[in-house]
């Protein structure tokens, strides 16, 4: 068949549940954080921490805009890129979406008016609830949503009959053998880009001026999410390899860049995975890792992707999208702990950080982001040419679109996905330069 096609369509739809995955993990974390803003109000009755949910919550609200805006492509292009996917696995799949988007009709739509308008229309404890509910509509939702992608890599609880999956198990179904680790990693990546976006706008408004109560609030609770977050992340990421090892031994090998079957493998930190000459080029290794995050053969022997040809997934994206997302785990737990010790003297104090310090919190304020779309990409790509890993190939449900009106979608939905992001990134840097309140410049008219 011709390729071009399936290349578009996979591109499209990496692109949009990363653009979705981004801000939901963004709106999930600043959801609970807000909520602690709010316990800590009522518990302590400092004004810092209302100033600094009121803040926050603005930012909250353009993420959980952004969620929306980014779910509705994604449920179309399910259907118009891969119209036979559901099909095969409506049966599954069909129950997770559908509990998905109640629980974002009950759990948060109905509170999030409330959360957002009703601060001074209710008492302090109902929109304390209000906030809760939110909070814990985010995670339900994200729950349904990692349930669905993590059975599409191991799939449970299921069989194909007529070429149809029927479920026979649901807990099976929907506690997949990678639910949990698919899970941590998005709550870690979920705080982490929170938290450093928290960061960086605190060191960018620091620069510029004095911080006000409010704003040392966000910084203390951000970096303590921060350096608990990175620190999580290498258990988890250890438990996920071993199960991606046990049920995706071809991405694991595409991970790993182990070529050949057999011999004890060595860790490649780097290089350039060649598919033609099946090796690696420039290739900078470890001895004695890696053995633990790949796959084997009944015999024992360590799985290399000579045993997949065919079937194997796109190498080198495979590859670097993994090592992206663990050097931006490193760069945070780095970044977190030098933080924590720079400031554990003076009660978190940002203002006791160096002018140059606060640059590289700036700097490193979408490094949790990024992560986020590292692993995004990673686990999408990884899993090619499979729609559901093992059984249903992309080509089988692959719609009947043609190459240009999949380039012309594919366009339409990078300028749309640049705009908002563009939108949302000036909306921020208004806020953290003005405030949540319109102030008076200068000499001029209010803003």
């Amino acid at each position: 068949m011709d390729t071009v096609p399936l290349l578009l369509a996979r591109i499209q739809f990496t692109a949009s549940l990363s653009f979705l995955a981004l801000f939901m993990a963004l709106a999930l974390a600043l959801a609970w954080m807000l909520l602690f803003f709010k316990l800590r109000a009522h518990a302590t009755r400092l004004p810092g921490w209302t100033a600094a949910y009121r803040f926050w919550v603005r930012i909250f609200a353009l993420s959980f805009v952004l969620t929306l805006a980014a779910a509705l492509p994604a449920l179309v292009q399910l259907g118009s890129l891969w119209p036979g996917l559901m099909d095969k696995i409506g049966n599954v799949a069909g129950p997770f979406i559908g509990f998905g988007v109640l629980s974002v009709f009950i759990l948060k739509s109905c509170f999030l008016g409330v959360m957002l308008f009703g601060q001074r229309r209710v008492s302090g404890a109902v929109h304390t609830l209000a906030v809760f509910m939110v909070a814990v509509g985010q995670a339900v939702a994200l729950f349904w949503v990692v349930a669905l992608q993590s059975w599409v890599q191991t799939p449970a609880g299921a069989t194909l009959i007529d070429a149809r999956y029927q479920v026979y198990d649901w807990p099976a179904a929907i506690f997949n053998p990678s639910l949990a680790w698919n899970l941590g990693l998005m709550v870690l990546w979920s705080a982490l880009a929170a938290a450093f976006l928290m960061l960086g706008v605190t060191a960018l408004q620091a620069l510029r001026r004095p911080l006000d109560e409010g704003e040392r609030c966000a910084f203390k609770t951000a970096l303590v999410v921060a350096t608990a977050a990175a620190l999580l992340q290498a258990p988890v990421l250890d438990g996920a390899g071993r199960v991606m090892a046990e049920h995706q031994p071809a991405k694991a090998a595409a991970a790993a860049g182990y070529w050949h079957s057999g011999p004890q493998p060595h860790w490649t930190l780097a290089g350039w995975p060649d598919a033609r000459a099946q090796a690696n080029r420039y290739a900078v290794t470890l001895d004695g890792l890696g053995a633990d995050w790949l796959g084997r053969d009944p015999q024992g022997r360590y799985q290399g992707l000579d045993k997949f040809s065919g079937m194997r997934p796109p190498v080198a994206l495979t590859f670097w999208s993994l090592r992206v997302a663990l050097l931006l785990g490193l760069v945070m737990l780095l970044a977190a702990c030098a933080t924590l010790a720079l400031t554990a003297r003076r009660g978190l104090d940002p203002a006791q950080l160096p002018p140059w310090w606060l640059r590289v919190l700036v700097g490193t304020m979408y490094a949790g982001g990024l992560a986020v779309l590292a692993g995004g990409v990673f686990s999408l790509v990884g899993m090619q040419p499979y729609a559901v890993n093992g059984t249903v190939t992309q080509t089988e449900v692959l719609g009947p679109a043609g190459a240009t009106a999949l380039a012309a979608s594919l366009a339409g939905y990078a300028a749309l996905y640049a705009v908002l992001l563009v939108a949302f990134n000036g909306m921020l840097f208004h806020a953290a330069r003005y405030g949540v309140v319109p102030v008076r410049k200068p000499g001029g008219s209010p803003q």
